[in-house]
C-alpha cells in the first residue's frame, strides 16, 4: 500500500499538484493540495516593469458617410492634455497623459491597475484627410475625433502609346 500512496503522491506532483505536507507526513484520506506553479507565480505582474513606462489606449478608426473617424476611450483624461495632430506622412498622433491622484499614504492597496503616465498612439490613415475640417470632441469618456476625406478628382485615363523602334 506505502508503493501505491508513494507512486499517487509522485503523479500528483509530475501534474502539477503538490501535498502541502511532505509525502511522510501524509496519513489519511483529505489531503490538503495546491497547484504548482514554479514559474510566474504572479503572471498577471509578469510586464508590470515594461507597462510602467507608460500605457496605450485601444483605438477604433473606420470609415463612415466620407469621414474617417478616430474614437478612443479616455477616461480620467483631461482633454486639454491631448494633443492630435497628422504628420507629414499621412499618421494620425494622439497622445496625451494621466495625471496621477495625489498619492495617500494611508491606503494600503491589495491590487492596483489603474495606469498614469503618458501615451501616444500613431494610426497610418490610408486616405488623405482635409486637415483644416477635423474636429475632435470628448463625450462620457469617449475621444471621437473627424476628419473629413479629401475628395480626389477622377483622373483622366490616358492611353500610352507603345512605339516600335
Amino acid at each position: 500500500m506505502k508503493k501505491n500512496k508513494r507512486i499517487f503522491l509522485m503523479a500528483l506532483f509530475l501534474s502539477g499538484v503538490v501535498p502541502l505536507m511532505g509525502f511522510s507526513d501524509y496519513e489519511g484520506d483529505d489531503m490538503p493540495i495546491m497547484h504548482w506553479k514554479p514559474f510566474f507565480n504572479d503572471i498577471e505582474n509578469f510586464d508590470r516593469p515594461f507597462k510602467d513606462q507608460g500605457f496605450d489606449l485601444a483605438i477604433d478608426v473606420f470609415e463612415e458617410n466620407g469621414n474617417v473617424i478616430a474614437k478612443m476611450h479616455v477616461p480620467g483624461i483631461n482633454p486639454d492634455d491631448i494633443d492630435i495632430y497628422i504628420d507629414d506622412h499621412n499618421n494620425l498622433h494622439i497622445a496625451g497623459e494621466r495625471s496621477e491622484e495625489a498619492e495617500e499614504s494611508d491606503k494600503d492597496y491589495y491590487h492596483k491597475e489603474i495606469r498614469h503616465g503618458s501615451f501616444h498612439r500613431v494610426i497610418g490613415l490610408h486616405c488623405e484627410v482635409d486637415e483644416e475640417a477635423i474636429t475632435a470632441t470628448v463625450e462620457d469618456g469617449v475621444l471621437t475625433i473627424v476628419m473629413p476625406k479629401v475628395m480626389e478628382e477622377e483622373k483622366q485615363v490616358r492611353k500610352i502609346k507603345v512605339q516600335k523602334k
